[in-house]
């Protein structure tokens, strides 16, 4: 074992603090990475402040963090794909069984057995795993993906979850040139679909609540925005979209949004509302529409979505800040005040 700078929660109502950790020495199929960057996903807000207790109750001390890029520093001697000094990115995962049907099918993350990164059973050290707020991770290379080169590391950080979380189900359901693309919210998961739609060739339209943000989605490549409170501009578009990703986590109306699917349309869920919504089955009937939701993606599907951003340069916005700020950043997320994601300079945890 060795030990690692960290910032942790010590309970549900503690604010984020410098700590020490222990991590594992690598064994002989682990990858070590100094962390460079770490998103800050609102996931990491719900596990810190336990408010997912009745579903995914908290362990503490916890250590959020599961966008992280960084720079190989030690690999076991039986790692083929890294060496040290290269780029590599851990996402939402760091291990499943590689047994059962859904690892063999390459959709890991619905693995009964799959291990997030943080708040985890640790097989290694015990306890629950520790995520990406800290200076460095340990993890088996089967859960280590490659960075492609010339991207901004800072922007790159988030694609681990809000990207591959965005990019999973348009892929699945087929976006590409030629379709009629909405996406509900334009946040941090929102404004990765823009970019992906658009690079993916389709007609997006953006559906919003404020005019305010009409220009950023026109600049984040919206080919149309919605004012969806505006019902003459909602009609203009029923009966109209192949697919609609929304990623709204707030309560809200999803039948006006299975409204504007055509035939066989498909409207996917990646956000998660507190309160279950409420469904007009008479909606769905009429033209064979139907309702998903999508979960981040398998660790192929992952790299896959990385060597596309790679191809297309295409990054998060993000707003780059120090460790110490960590706290006010998770205020601000509460309050939608940040375009759209945080990503840590972890270079600023060794001040501490």
């Amino acid at each position: 074992m060795y030990n690692a700078k960290a910032y942790s929660a010590a309970s549900a109502t503690s604010p984020l603090a410098h700590t020490k950790i222990n991590r594992r020495e690598p064994t002989e199929h682990d990858v070590q990475i100094e962390i460079l960057f770490c998103g800050i996903c609102h996931s990491d807000l719900h596990t810190v402040r336990d408010e997912w207790h009745s579903v995914m109750p908290t362990v503490y001390p916890c250590i959020p963090g599961h966008e992280i890029v960084g720079r190989v520093t030690k690999v076991g001697t039986a790692v083929k794909k890294y060496k040290v000094g290269d780029l590599a990115a851990v996402g939402c995962m760091v291990d499943s069984d590689g047994t059962c049907p859904q690892c063999k099918a390459n959709v890991e993350q619905f693995c009964p057995n799959a291990v997030f990164t943080y708040n985890g059973p640790d097989k290694h050290l015990g306890g629950v795993t520790y995520g990406g707020y800290s200076d460095s991770i340990v993890v088996d290379e089967r859960f280590v993906l490659r960075v492609p080169p010339k991207l901004s590391l800072a922007g790159t950080a988030p694609l681990l979850c809000a990207g591959i979380t965005t990019y999973s189900p348009m892929r699945r359901w087929g976006v590409t040139k030629g379709k009629k693309v909405g996406v509900v919210g334009l946040g941090g998961l929102g404004h990765m679909a823009v970019k992906f739609g658009h690079a993916l060739g389709a007609h997006v339209v953006v559906f919003t609540t404020s005019f305010k943000k009409k220009d950023d989605a026109l600049r984040l490549g919206a080919d149309e925005v919605v004012i969806s409170r505006n019902a003459d501009e909602m009609q203009k578009h029923a009966g109209s979209l192949d697919f609609i990703l929304d990623a709204v986590a707030a309560e809200h109306d999803i039948n006006a949004y299975i409204n504007l699917l055509r035939r066989d349309g498909t409207i996917t869920l990646v956000g998660a509302p507190e309160k279950p919504l409420s469904v007009a089955a008479f909606s769905l009937l009429m033209r064979r529409r139907s309702l998903s939701g999508s979960l981040i993606g398998g660790i192929a599907e992952t790299q896959e979505m990385l060597d596309f951003c790679g191809a297309h340069s295409i990054t998060s916005d993000v707003e780059v800040i120090p460790i110490q700020k960590v706290n006010e950043a998770y205020d601000r997320l509460v309050k939608s005040d940040v375009k759209y994601r945080f990503s840590i300079d972890m270079a600023s945890l060794k001040a501490e």
